[in-house]
C-alpha cells in the first residue's frame, strides 16, 4: 500500500496576496475555484507532481462560528508552520524576502542538522524555508 499527501490546506486573510508570497516559493496555481464569496486556489509544483497546498481563508466552507475561531488563530500567528524544502537556500531567501515578508531568521546552520531560514506570509502563518546538510564522502 502507497500512501501519499496530495494537498494541505492553509487559511489566509487574503488569497491573492498570499499567491504572490508563495510563487516565490517555486510554486504555480494549479487550481482556482470559486464559491460564492469564496475560492480555493491550489498551488503546486513541477518538482513534486500531485502534491499542492490550497489556500482559502478563514470561513470559506466553514460555520460563522468555525471561520471565527480560525480567523482568531491566524491572527494570532499560532497555526501549525508550514516547512519546505529547497536544494538552494540562499536563493529561496532572497526570492521571498523580495516579496516584502517578514524575516523571522536568516539562513543559518541548525543543531540538528539543517540550513534553514524563516518568514512569516502575508496572514501571518510561520514559513520555514530548509536545506538539508550535504553529506561528506
Amino acid at each position: 500500500m502507497t500512501t501519499t499527501l496530495q494537498f494541505c490546506n492553509i487559511s489566509v486573510n487574503d488569497v491573492d496576496e498570499s499567491i504572490v508570497f508563495y510563487r516565490a516559493l517555486g510554486l504555480d496555481v494549479v487550481m482556482d475555484v470559486a464559491s460564492g464569496d469564496f475560492r480555493w486556489v491550489t498551488l503546486g509544483s513541477d518538482a513534486q507532481p500531485g502534491l499542492g497546498i490550497t489556500l482559502s481563508v478563514p470561513h470559506a466552507g466553514r460555520s460563522q462560528a468555525d471561520g471565527d475561531a480560525l480567523q482568531e488563530l491566524l491572527t494570532k500567528g499560532v497555526l501549525p508552520m508550514l516547512v519546505f524544502s529547497t536544494d538552494d537556500l540562499d536563493a529561496a531567501f532572497e526570492r521571498v524576502r523580495a516579496t516584502g515578508a517578514e524575516v523571522l531568521q536568516e539562513p543559518i546552520e541548525q543543531d540538528w542538522g539543517p540550513r534553514d531560514c524563516a518568514f512569516r506570509d502575508p496572514s501571518g502563518n510561520m514559513v520555514r524555508l530548509s536545506q538539508a546538510q550535504t553529506q561528506s564522502a
